[in-house]
């Protein structure tokens, strides 16, 4: 039985290039790039060359590049290092009920640390409203966290719009761009945020390793103490090889961007083109048009989530029923929460397949096959 991937949203293969990348920097290049000696300069040059790639991907400076362990920590980063150094004008933080764990037990945190957080809601589409957002911006906002798009239903925010009403707003404007970095056109500039996080292993590249972007100008307290490493902002030996790989994923996939796009806007139509000629019935979490194109959630009426999951493991076909972060739990995805309330079936009878490097159309085809077989079957 040939096992058929479509959890890229989780996470994702290294590319045959990020692996070859990091091996020659493992094997050739050890240095510390903290230090002096030709050796520490080698390893400072991969450093440096690494860095112009990641802040040209999103239009930034190369100094407002900080390398971090990945997405989560530059999430924690981004939020407690704005509200502990920008507290004296205000505890006041807005973000979204759609948020990634890594943001939400962030906010948390800084509630028992003595902030106020809005959480604002979003419509079925899983979309926040513009509107909403002015009203809960108050004089003593300090601080916005609104993700480019949601990681278990892709449905894409209005980030440009939101940056626009921030503009002479004091809060500073954070998103959290980990799903959609390689697949959607991100300037920061553009945009209009001054703090935007980003993980490789989404993109094809090592785990471990991911960046803050804070735009210049931006007071920031740092949450690591240590040695003078990413400007005294980030304490800690860079990875050269996993920031190298990083690199190397990061320009794979802006050069692939589009292509892939189109790509995986054609398994959605291959899957639900299966789905219909087997007559299945389902409904879709959120909209086809205004989503990320290698994400796609359904919600099969009388099915339940986790025979669903154990069928399609056992067919050979992995997918998921959102968050991996919180795989095993047996709450209800707060994503769907949000968007259809507490009570709603679709928190129990939904899917999300997502695409990326290998798939092929005679795969998806296969995995919407097996699919509407177990659907059958289950319905029985």
């Amino acid at each position: 039985m040939k096992k058929i991937y479509l959890d890229h949203a989780a996470t994702s293969p290294m590319h045959p290039e990020v692996i070859r990348t990091m091996m020659k920097v493992m094997e050739a290049d050890f240095g510390n790039p903290s230090s002096i000696h030709s050796f520490g300069r080698q390893a400072r040059h991969i450093l440096d060359e690494s860095r112009a790639v990641i802040a040209g991907s999103i239009g930034a400076g190369q100094n407002e590049i900080i390398f971090t362990s990945g997405g989560t920590e530059a999430d924690n980063t981004a939020l407690t290092g704005i509200a502990f150094s920008s507290q004296a004008r205000g505890k006041h933080i807005i973000t979204t009920e759609i948020e990634h764990h890594a943001i939400l037990h962030t906010c948390h945190f800084l509630e028992k640390s003595g902030f106020e957080v809005t959480y604002l809601p979003v419509g079925e589409e899983g979309i926040v409203s513009p509107d909403d957002l002015k009203k809960a911006l108050r004089d003593d906002t300090i601080l916005v966290s609104i993700m480019y798009a949601n990681n278990e239903t892709g449905a894409v925010q209005p980030i440009g719009e939101i940056g626009r009403i921030l503009k002479n707003h004091q809060a500073y404007f954070h998103t959290d761009a980990v799903q959609a970095y390689g697949l959607a056109d991100l300037d920061v500039n553009e945009l209009g945020v001054d703090l935007l996080s980003v993980s490789a292993h989404k993109i094809n590249g090592p785990k471990g390793i991911g960046f803050l972007y804070v735009k210049n100008g931006v007071k920031h307290q740092p949450h690591l103490y240590g040695g003078d490493q990413e400007r005294k902002r980030r304490a800690g030996t860079e990875s050269v090889p996993a920031i190298a790989g990083f690199a190397k994923a990061a320009s794979i996939a802006q050069a692939s961007r589009e292509e892939k796009a189109k790509q995986y806007k054609e398994f959605k139509n291959i899957m639900l083109s299966v789905m219909n000629e087997h007559g299945v019935r389902y409904e879709l979490n959120g909209s086809l048009e205004n989503t990320l194109p290698h994400v796609i959630n359904f919600s099969f009426p009388g099915t339940n989530v986790e025979s669903m999951l154990v069928n399609l493991d056992l067919a050979g076909v992995a997918v998921s029923s959102g968050s991996a972060c919180t795989a095993g739990s047996i709450e209800p995805s707060h994503v769907l929460v949000a968007m259809f309330g507490k009570n709603s079936e679709r928190t129990k009878n939904s899917i999300r397949f997502s695409f990326g490097l290998n798939n092929t159309e005679e795969q998806v085809r296969q995995a919407a096959e097996e699919t509407a077989k177990i659907i059958r079957r289950l319905l029985k």
